[in-house]
């Protein structure tokens, strides 16, 4: 009998708390008036409402999570920030990002209790994957994780959860070899500067080049030290659609982790490279997230014996979200959704969704530092 994907989902942690912000930057102080913040609960909790409705949540596994412990969280994270995370949360909240208005990463009272259940979460999910309860898993739980760094919080982040379940993999299961791909359309900061010096993590980002963080996500940014050819950018243009995505995906992204041999992938899905999000400017599809749910399921299934986990990261227009979610969940699961995405046919036919001689040439460009790469870690 085929085994099924697992979902960790829980409804406190919808309650996250960002109403600090308007869009992502801090409201107030007579300059920024209060708006909606760009990370809320309805982009996320429309997502399990569309599964449900679709008939398929009750094809899936539920993972329940539970709050990492303090030990769980120090495999990635400055028991420092941890602390100062429990003081705010235990008044009336703060900052996670602890002062850097870039990142802001604002949190009501309690956020800590939230943010320590999504990350356990993440964890309850590589051991449903490595102990073979579920086949692959999706944690659709919030605030994201990509962008945290060791020692803050940053951009709505605030605890790294693909680098925590990377270590997890390796201390509490003893695998060696983790790949970390992040999809969402900003760069993966976070991963790329915890495992930079680190050879047994292979971080790989494909995102909008130049849109977030500032200065951050350059092709020609591989690693330091040990870690030296094992962080792989792939920084696309703005307006890429469906072909570059593609194209990157076959000639960049599947050959860097078949050459690596990961024991486990784990995605950083983000779906704000979808057309209509309103944080970047990218043309993607459900059916573009689809093919690349089955081309790292593919990679997994040579590699790893399939053990692949997709955290949920950004994604910020309310009505498509649910659809290009829901693509990604039916490929990792191969059920179908009883509901149609009427956004698929649309965004399909924009002009551009071919791979452009532009784009072309930047994945060209990130092709030939793999090559470089390979040889360097012989």
């Amino acid at each position: 009998m085929t085994k099924p994907t697992g979902l960790v989902w829980h409804e406190l942690l919808m309650w996250h708390d960002t109403s600090a912000l308007a869009g992502f930057l801090t409201s107030g102080r007579g300059v920024i008036e209060p708006d909606e913040p760009a990370e809320g609960v309805a982009g996320k909790r429309r997502i399990k409402n569309l599964l449900d409705v679709a008939g398929l949540t009750e094809q899936l596994t539920l993972i329940k999570p539970r709050p990492a412990s303090d030990e769980e969280l120090t495999r990635v994270h400055a028991a420092d920030y941890i602390a100062a995370l429990k003081s705010m949360s235990a008044g009336s909240g703060g900052d996670a990002a602890l002062g850097d208005e870039v990142g802001a990463t604002p949190f009501g009272p309690g956020g800590f209790d939230i943010a320590a259940l999504a990350a356990g979460g993440i964890i309850e999910a590589v051991d449903a994957i490595v102990e073979g309860r579920v086949a692959n898993a999706y944690a659709l739980v919030r605030p994201p994780g990509h962008h945290a760094e060791a020692a803050n919080g940053f951009g709505f982040c605030i605890f790294n959860h693909a680098a925590l379940a990377a270590r997890h993999a390796q201390e509490a299961h003893g695998l060696k070899r983790i790949a970390i791909v992040d999809w969402d359309v900003h760069h993966g900061n976070g991963a790329e500067h915890i495992f930079w010096t680190d050879p047994s993590v292979l971080t790989i980002s494909v995102h909008q080049d130049g849109l977030y963080p500032p200065l951050s996500g350059a092709a020609d940014a591989i690693g330091g030290d040990a870690g030296a050819g094992y962080n792989l950018n792939i920084p696309l243009p703005a307006r890429s659609g469906s072909g570059a995505y593609r194209a990157a995906m076959e000639r960049v992204i599947v050959p860097a982790l078949d050459a690596f041999a990961p024991e486990m992938i784990i995605v950083a899905c983000g779906l704000d490279a979808g057309a209509y999000d309103p944080m970047a400017h990218m043309m993607l599809d459900g059916a573009t997230f689809a093919f690349m749910t089955h081309a790292v399921m593919a990679v997994a299934e040579r590699n790893c014996g399939g053990r692949l986990l997709m955290t949920h990261e950004g994604g910020y227009h309310r009505p498509s979200v649910p659809f290009l979610g829901a693509a990604v969940i039916e490929a990792l699961s191969g059920l179908r959704s009883a509901v149609a995405d009427p956004f698929q046919p649309i965004i399909a036919g924009m002009p551009g969704q071919a791979l452009q001689p532009h784009q072309d040439d930047a994945i060209r460009r990130v092709e030939a530092i793999r090559v470089q790469i390979s040889e360097m870690v012989r």
